[in-house]
């Protein structure tokens, strides 16, 4: 297959067609839909541990940031649809800044307040889903999950970890990208790709939780929060 370039292609160029509109109750890519490759044009995800993750959202969702890097909780999945059963695809993970602010955590109020701008961003990074590519037949057989996906603080990480700056906002963007056969496929990468976002994903990037009814509801709901995870406890 050609090398895939998503920082190029997720620039999201305009191109020619018919606009696609998913189906009710799936995530769509909004505005700009239009113009996409039949392979992804009709593409759905579906946010899995919907309740959950509004639950959280309710609250404030905070996730750990860790020099040598932390899975999320609640972890990202998603059910797709409306992929060609025989083509391949490639999925992947971003993380954009809400805002251009940096927060910190009021605890005599509970709530979080902007404390002046946002430090310099940190290295954009992509997560390949560790399966791709794969058969779209594959990908819709069983839900999706991001589980090795994990959030760093560190700059100078070199273990491919998604680098975030700690007291920030961020939003989780999944992207799926068809793998185009032809040998000038990089002309069509703007068509060749479907993003997605669901809000209630947003999440504020943290050391260590400043919100004591998130770190609740993260033992009561996530059954490795009292134990270790590869060898990284808790807080």
């Amino acid at each position: 297959p050609t090398p895939l370039h998503p920082s190029a292609a997720f620039l999201g160029v305009p191109g020619e067609g018919s606009p696609c509109t998913p189906g009710l109750g799936w995530a769509g890519e909004g505005p700009g839909a239009g113009g996409k490759n039949r392979h992804v044009c009709h593409a759905a995800a579906r946010l899995e541990m919907g309740s959950l993750w509004e639950e959280f959202n309710r609250l404030g969702t905070e996730m750990i940031v860790t020099k040598a890097g932390r899975r999320m909780f609640p972890t990202f999945q998603v059910k797709l649809s409306g992929l060609d059963p025989l083509a391949d695809y490639v999925l992947l993970m971003d993380f954009i800044p809400l805002d251009d602010k940096r927060y910190r955590y009021a605890f005599h109020s509970s709530s979080w307040l902007a404390a002046g701008r946002a430090e310099p961003a940190a290295p954009g990074r992509v997560h390949f889903h560790p399966d791709s590519p794969a058969k779209g037949a594959q990908w819709m057989r069983q839900i999706v999950s991001f589980d090795k996906l994990k959030l760093t603080n560190n700059l100078l990480d070199d273990n491919g970890h998604i680098i975030l700056n700690s007291m920030h906002r961020y939003q989780p963007r999944f992207h799926v990208v068809f793998v185009d056969p032809r040998r000038d496929s990089e002309r069509f990468a703007h068509q060749n790709f479907k993003s997605f976002s669901f809000p209630e994903t947003q999440f504020m990037a943290v050391t260590a939780y400043q919100n004591h009814r998130i770190t609740q509801l993260k033992i009561a709901s996530n059954p490795f929060a009292k134990g270790f995870r590869d060898g990284d406890p808790e807080p």
